[in-house]
C-alpha cells in the first residue's frame, strides 16, 4: 500500500503510467486459444495534423469496450494505425513548401514524395502521443499505416481483381474536378452549398437570320463546348424550329436544336444549351445524339484555346469579360440574380468544376446490390442506433460509379501501365517485364479504395492463412462518426463481402458529432476548436474520457462543456477520497479482496451488495449494449450516493466503535466493494483506478488484467433493499427537517414515527446504532398509533410519517411575532393586487400578459396568506 494524496492531481497520477503499461506488454493478445477473440481495429486517423475531441471520442469509446472484453478474459486486439490521407495530406505539404518558394513540379516527383514521407513520420509521432495521454490500450507491435507494404499488396490485388472481373475501367465521364488541387473528387468529396450566383439570359440566333432563342445559364464562360440546344420532345412551342441550326454568340459556331428527354419544359424557357464536356447531363444527351465533347478549361480553371480571347483566364473573371463583350454585342437579354447550390471541394473549399476527363471508375451497382442482399442475412451489420441502417441502404440504392483516380503524387500508384507504342493498357500486381515499352498511369488511388480495405488488410489480408486473419476477423466493432457512413462505413462493407464473403466487422457503432459550448459545428474558420491535450493536460484523461462517454445516446450530437469537465474531475476525486478513507482504514496486515460471509451481514452490509450487485449486471447489460450514459448513471448513482454518501457514513459508525470483529468485517466489505468499483471504472478510467488499486491490497500486476466484476447470486436481497430504503428516507427526512428549524447535528430533538404497518418497527430496532448516530434523537417514540403533535414539522415518506415537535426548537412568542408581521406584509400585497386589477384602465389597456401576471401575483400573495394565518393559528393553539 502507498500514501494518497489528499487531493485528487491528475498530472501526477498519469505521468509514466502508460509506458509501465507498454513495459509490461499488456496491451497485446492474451494468446489464449481457449478465449473468445475481440477485436477492434482503429479508424486510422489522417496524418495531416494532430487529432481533436472528435477522434478522442472515437477512441474513448474503442478503448473502453477492449478493456472490458479484456477484463472478461476475452483474447482482445485493439489494432493502431494512420491513414495516408491523399489530397489531405499532399495538400498540407504543398502549402508549406509554397511558404518556403518551392513548387512540386519544379522538385519532381520522388523528391516530392520524400518531403510527404517527413511530413507524414513527424505527425504520426505526434498522433501516437496523443493516444498515449488517453491510456488507449493499442499493441502497436501490429501497427499499420495504409501506404505500408502490406497493404499496398493488398490494394494492388484488389483493384486487379475488380479489373479482370469488369467493375474497374477506364472512360471518358464527366467528373467533379477541383482546380486548385487538379484533381478528380468523387461525389462524396463535394460539399454543397448556397451561393451567390445569376442566371445570364442569352440571344442565341438562328443561322437564316429569322429572330433568336432566349437561352438561360448560371455558367456563360461554358457557351464555348456548347454543342446544341434541346428541347423537351413534343413541346408544341418549339415544334417548327427542331433542327434547325443556331450561330453560338460571339464564337459564330453553327449548332442544331434537338429534342431530348432530359429537357422539362416547364423549367425557364425550355430551351437548354447542352454542353457535354462540362455538365453531366449534358454529357448524357451528347451520348444519345453523337455530339461533340469540347472542353474548354485547363486543369487549373482558366479557359484553353477553345475560348478564343479569354484564353488563359480564370473561368470567373473570363465569366465577366464575356458577359460585358455579350452585352455589347446586344447578345445579353437580362442578367438575374438568384442564390443556388453549388459544390465546392470537401479538401481545398473551391468551386468544383464538372468536367469531362479520362479517369478509372468503380462499377458500383453489383457491389451495392451484394450489400443491400446481405443486409437482410442474420449474417447483416448491426448498426447502432438501428435507424443508420437506412443511411447506408439508401446510399447503396442510388449509388453511382465511383471515381477512383486522382491526379496526385502522394498515394498507391495506380497499377496500370500503357504501352508507348501500341497504345494498349496492362493492369496487374506487377510491373510489365519489358517495362522499358511501358509508362505507368501517373494517377494515384482515392485515399478511401484502400481504407476500404482496413479492417481485414490490417490482419493480414491477401494472406487468408495469415493467423490474425484468421483469428480476428471479422473484427467486432467499428466506432465511427455518423457523418461517414457514406465515405467509409458504406466502402468497407462492399469491400469486405465481395472479397471475403463476410461483413467486415459484427457491429457499427455511431456517435455524432462534438459541438461547442453554442451547439456550432467546430471548425477552423469560427476558431472554436478544442485541442483534447489541452483538456487533459487541465482535467486528465480519465475526466475527458468520463466526459465523452456520457455526453450523449448513441447517434447523438454532444457539446462541449468545461462545466461538464469539472463536474467528472470532481466525481474523480470523490472516489479518490473514498478510495483513500478505505484505504487508511485497512490495518497493516490487510488482505487482498476476498468474497465476504453473506451470514454476517447486517441491514447495511445486505443492501450495499444488493446495489452493488444490481450496479454491475446493469453496466455489463449497458456496455454491451453500446449504452454508455446511461452505464455511467448506474456507476455514478452507486459510488456516489450509495457508497460514499451512505455505506461509507453508516460503515464509520463501527470503524470508530469497540467491537473488533465488527470492525474487520466492515473493513472487509469496504475493501471488496472498493475493488469492484476500481474494476466496474477501469474501462472508462484507465489511470485513476490502477493507481487506487495498486495503493490497495491486490493480487497481479495490473488491474487492466484483473478480471471484471460478475453478478453473485448470494448477494441478492431485495428485501434488504426495501428496508433500507425506509431506513434512508427517515434520516433524511429528519435532516431536512433539522435544516428548516435550524437545530444541527449536535443537538438531540424528539422525533416521533408513525408507522403504516407496525412490522416495520423491526428496522428501526435492529439498526439503533444507525438510528442514534444518524438522528441523534433526545427522544425517539416509533408506533403505529401515534398522536400527531400540534406544533411539529412533518415529513411524509412511504410507509410513515415523520414528526418533531417544535415545542422545544422554536420560541413560540418570537415565531408569532414573526407570522403577524409577514400576515400584514401580505395583506397588503394581496389588497394593492386586487386594486390594481379592480382598475378597469388598467386591465383594458395593458397588454394581455402582463394582466395574467398580476393575477398569477394576486393567487401567489393569498395562498402564501392562508399559509401565514394555519401558522399563527398553530402557534396559538400550543401556546
Amino acid at each position: 500500500m502507498t500514501d494518497l494524496a489528499p487531493k485528487y492531481d491528475p498530472n501526477e497520477v498519469e505521468k509514466g503510467r502508460y509506458q509501465e503499461w507498454l513495459d509490461e506488454d499488456l496491451f497485446k493478445p492474451s494468446g489464449d486459444k481457449k478465449a473468445h477473440p475481440y477485436s477492434i481495429v482503429i479508424p486510422p486517423p489522417n496524418v495531416t495534423g494532430k487529432l481533436h475531441l472528435g477522434h478522442a471520442w472515437d477512441t474513448a469509446i474503442q478503448d473502453t469496450l477492449i478493456r472490458f472484453k479484456r477484463m472478461q478474459g476475452y483474447d482482445t486486439l485493439y489494432l493502431p494505425g494512420m491513414d495516408h490521407a491523399g489530397i489531405a495530406t499532399q495538400a498540407k505539404v504543398e502549402a508549406k513548401l509554397r511558404k518556403q518558394g518551392k513548387d512540386r513540379h519544379q522538385m519532381g516527383r520522388e523528391a516530392f514524395v520524400k518531403q510527404v514521407w517527413e511530413w507524414k513520420d513527424e505527425y504520426a509521432n505526434i498522433i501516437k502521443g496523443q493516444w498515449a495521454k488517453m491510456g488507449l490500450s493499442l499493441d502497436y507491435s501490429r501497427e499499420r499505416f495504409t501506404l505500408d507494404k502490406g497493404l499496398s499488396k493488398a490494394v494492388k490485388k484488389v483493384f486487379v481483381q475488380l479489373y479482370n472481373e469488369g467493375l474497374i475501367y477506364r472512360g471518358e465521364y464527366i467528373i467533379n474536378w477541383d482546380p486548385e488541387l487538379q484533381t478528380a473528387l468523387s461525389d462524396i468529396e463535394v460539399i454543397h452549398k448556397d451561393d451567390k450566383g445569376a442566371f445570364y439570359h442569352i440571344k442565341y440566333p438562328f443561322a437564316d437570320g429569322s429572330g433568336y432563342v432566349e437561352i438561360a445559364t448560371t455558367r456563360p464562360e461554358t457557351m464555348f463546348g456548347d454543342t446544341a440546344v434541346a428541347v423537351a420532345p413534343g413541346d408544341e412551342r418549339y415544334k417548327d424550329i427542331v433542327g434547325k441550326e443556331l450561330i453560338l454568340p460571339l464564337v459564330g459556331r453553327h449548332i442544331p436544336i434537338i429534342e431530348d428527354q432530359h429537357v422539362d419544359p416547364e423549367f425557364g424557357t425550355g430551351l437548354v444549351k447542352i454542353t457535354p464536356a462540362h455538365d453531366p447531363n449534358d454529357f448524357q444527351v451528347g451520348n444519345r445524339h453523337n455530339l461533340e465533347r469540347i472542353n474548354v478549361m485547363n486543369d487549373n480553371g482558366t479557359m484553353n484555346e477553345e475560348a478564343g480571347k479569354y484564353a488563359g483566364m480564370d473561368r470567373f473573371e473570363a465569366r465577366k469579360a464575356l458577359v460585358e463583350d455579350l452585352e455589347k454585342e446586344d447578345y445579353l437579354i437580362k442578367v438575374e440574380p438568384i442564390v443556388h447550390s453549388v459544390g465546392h471541394s470537401e479538401r481545398s473549399g473551391v468551386q468544383v468544376e464538372p468536367r469531362l476527363s479520362k479517369q478509372w471508375f468503380v462499377k458500383m451497382r453489383p457491389l451495392a446490390e451484394q450489400v443491400l442482399k446481405n443486409q437482410k442475412t442474420d449474417g447483416k451489420v448491426n448498426f447502432v442506433p438501428e435507424r443508420f441502417e437506412q443511411t447506408l441502404n439508401h446510399w447503396m440504392e442510388d449509388v453511382h460509379d465511383w471515381v477512383i483516380s486522382r491526379q496526385l503524387w502522394w498515394g498507391h500508384r495506380i497499377p496500370a501501365w500503357y504501352n508507348k507504342k501500341t497504345g494498349e493498357t496492362y493492369v496487374g500486381e506487377e510491373a510489365p517485364k519489358d517495362i522499358e515499352n511501358w509508362q505507368q498511369d501517373p494517377d494515384v488511388l482515392d485515399t478511401w479504395f484502400s481504407s476500404a480495405l482496413w479492417p481485414f488488410s490490417t490482419l493480414g489480408w491477401p494472406d487468408t492463412d495469415s493467423p490474425d486473419f484468421k483469428r480476428y476477423f471479422p473484427t467486432n466493432t467499428l466506432v465511427t462518426g455518423y457523418d461517414i457512413i457514406f465515405f467509409w462505413v458504406s466502402r468497407m462493407i462492399f469491400q469486405g463481402l465481395h472479397f471475403t464473403q463476410k461483413r467486415p466487422f459484427n457491429d457499427v457503432v455511431l456517435h455524432g458529432l462534438m459541438r461547442d459550448e453554442q451547439g456550432r459545428k467546430m471548425s477552423k474558420s469560427l476558431g472554436n476548436g478544442v485541442d483534447p491535450m489541452d483538456v487533459v493536460d487541465k482535467y486528465g484523461a480519465d475526466a475527458l474520457r468520463w466526459f465523452l462517454l456520457n455526453g450523449t445516446a448513441p447517434g447523438q450530437d454532444t457539446r462541449y462543456d468545461p462545466k461538464k469537465l469539472a463536474a467528472a474531475w470532481n466525481f474523480i476525486n470523490k472516489i479518490w477520497n473514498a478510495s483513500r478513507f478505505v484505504i487508511m482504514n485497512l490495518p497493516a496486515d490487510a488482505k487482498p479482496a476476498h468474497m465476504p460471509d453473506v451470514s454476517k451481514f447486517d441491514l447495511a452490509d445486505s443492501w450495499i451488495f444488493d446495489r452493488l450487485n444490481h450496479t454491475v449486471g446493469e453496466v455489463t447489460r449497458l456496455f454491451d449494449e453500446y449504452k454508455f450514459g446511461e452505464a455511467g448513471r448506474e456507476l455514478y448513482n452507486f459510488i456516489w450516493n450509495d457508497f460514499c454518501d451512505w455505506y461509507i457514513e453508516i460503515s464509520k459508525v463501527a470503524l470508530n466503535g469497540d467491537d473488533e470483529e465488527l470492525k474487520t468485517r466492515k473493513q472487509e466489505n469496504l475493501i471488496w466493494i472498493l475493488d469492484q468499483i476500481l474494476r466496474l471504472m477501469h474501462p472508462i478510467m484507465p489511470f485513476v483506478t490502477e493507481k487506487l488499486w495498486l495503493s490497495m491490497p491486490h493480487e497481479g500486476k495490473s488491474i487492466m488484467i484483473a478480471k471484471y466484476p460478475e453478478v453473485h447470486a448470494e448477494f441478492e436481497n431485495k428485501q434488504a433493499d426495501s428496508d433500507m430504503a425506509f431506513l434512508i428516507e427517515i434520516i433524511k427526512a429528519v435532516r431536512n427537517i433539522r435544516m428548516e428549524v435550524n437545530a444541527p447535528m449536535s443537538s438531540q430533538i424528539d422525533i416521533m414515527i408513525q408507522l403504516d404497518d407496525e412490522a416495520n418497527k423491526h428496522i428501526l430496532d435492529e439498526n439503533a446504532d444507525y438510528v442514534e448516530n444518524f438522528l441523534h434523537p433526545k427522544k425517539l417514540e416509533v408506533s403505529s398509533n401515534i398522536e400527531a403533535p400540534k406544533l411539529a414539522k412533518t415529513a411524509v415518506i412511504p410507509g410513515a410519517q415523520v414528526f418533531v415537535p417544535l415545542t422545544e426548537l422554536v420560541n413560540v412568542d418570537e415565531e408569532l411575532a414573526k407570522m403577524e408581521k409577514e400576515e400584514k406584509r401580505l395583506e397588503a400585497e394581496v389588497e394593492r393586487a386586487k386594486k390594481k386589477l379592480s382598475n378597469q384602465g388598467f386591465v383594458a389597456h395593458a397588454p394581455e400578459a402582463v394582466v395574467n401576471k398580476e393575477k398569477e401575483k394576486q393567487a401567489d400573495y393569498e395562498s402564501q396568506l392562508a399559509g401565514v394565518r394555519d401558522r399563527i393559528k398553530e402557534l396559538k393553539e400550543s401556546n
